[in-house]
């Protein structure tokens, strides 16, 4: 039978949460019950960085330890990443979510890629992001991660933005931020099904919004700690991926999807680590905010392709070639709360990264800058 939006928008969530949505008011199911198997859908990422791709398998019942799934490959030369003559990519399960497409036992699993002879391949920042978090002093720091990922909603045929007039513009920003109303919020069918899905999944998704430009949208990922908060995120964008494919429309992650007078799309990242969340924690994240600061080039080259088209120094952006840090400013590149001000402690949120950036690479590069010191 033929999955649709509803579906997804009716999951009842308390047969895998206790979590509920608080609405503030601003990627054919097929059960395998025949031969009582359950269907497991290998997530990795493709050669061009934000190029999802995946595949599936018959397990022959539940599992729920990614170290219990067996191995996989996949033809690296038909994506990018081998010659045609080696082609063979191994794929390595990482960890499991709930498929909330196929739901029941079967799950979805991400993955990450290495050579026959178990090298990671060139492009595996999961791997290099493991070293980092794995390192005891990084351990020892707990660092936690919200990200917020801003995305664009695309008309299929056109590929002009969601609600906007076929090569037409809708009226200027002010409206559409939280707007809720057919001439303001468009696509809110996809995103709560999104919402309701990766909740499913055991994404520990935070929260949803309409963002600034209308057509665009944001959900927050976490908190989630180290590593995992790139499986979460790579995993939310994997289920928005087959939602519009379901809803016949296209997302975008493009930094600045419509050039003009318009906001781009970002990721902001806000983190803390265990020193910054106690007593005293703000020199903390003073210090690491100045050692952000010398590596901003460095972190600016890995933030995202493109970026340079959003960091503008206008809507909402610290221009590409400055550092600046401020308390409740959202024309910085690091932006203190208040609340972190006040109590003294707290978290701080690096608002440089681009809506396609790898969640692998800058978490991982903010950990390292700011407690390994590199």
């Amino acid at each position: 039978m033929s999955l649709l939006l509803s579906d997804l928008i009716n999951i009842n969530l308390s047969e895998t949460t206790s979590k509920v949505i608080a609405e503030y008011v601003c990627y054919d199911v097929m059960f395998m019950k025949t031969y009582m198997l359950w269907v497991v859908h290998f997530i990795r990422i493709g050669g061009s960085g934000m190029d999802l791709r995946s595949k599936a398998r018959t397990l022959s019942g539940p599992v729920s330890d990614p170290s219990k799934l067996p191995k996989w490959n996949y033809d690296g030369s038909s994506t990018g990443q081998a010659p045609g003559e080696d082609s063979e990519v191994i794929l390595y399960p990482q960890a499991i979510f709930k498929d909330p497409f196929r739901r029941g036992s079967n799950i979805l699993v991400m993955c990450d890629a290495y050579t026959p002879a178990g090298e990671p391949i060139p492009t595996n920042n999961r791997y290099k992001a493991a070293k980092v978090f794995s390192n005891p002093a990084v351990v020892a720091e707990e660092p936690w991660y919200g990200i917020e990922q801003e995305y664009t909603l695309l008309q299929k045929n056109v590929k002009w933005p969601l609600g906007w007039p076929s090569g037409g513009y809708p009226g200027p920003q002010g409206p559409y931020y939280c707007g809720i109303g057919a001439d303001k919020a468009f696509g809110r069918d996809i995103v709560d099904a999104h919402y309701k899905a990766c909740l499913y999944a055991g994404i520990n998704m935070s929260g949803i919004n309409g963002e600034v430009m209308p057509g665009q949208w944001e959900f927050q990922v976490g908190p989630a700690v180290g590593i995992s908060a790139g499986d979460e995120l790579w995993i939310a964008r994997y289920i928005l991926e087959r939602i519009t494919e379901i809803a016949g429309a296209v997302v975008t992650f493009d930094p600045k999807p419509i050039e003009g007078d318009w906001n781009g799309a970002g990721a902001h990242t806000n983190y803390s680590t265990k020193s910054m969340r106690e007593e005293g924690g703000y020199e903390i994240i003073k210090k690491a905010i100045e050692k952000l600061s010398l590596k901003h080039k460095e972190h600016i080259a890995a933030y995202g392709e493109g970026n340079e088209r959003r960091l503008t120094g206008k809507h909402e952006t610290a221009n590409i070639s400055t550092f600046k840090w401020g308390v409740a400013n959202r024309g910085a590149s690091v932006r203190v709360g208040r609340d972190t001000e006040k109590e003294g402690k707290g978290y701080f949120e690096d608002r440089r990264p681009a809506s396609n950036m790898d969640p692998y690479i800058v978490t991982s590069m903010i950990a390292e800058t700011t407690i390994l010191g590199k």
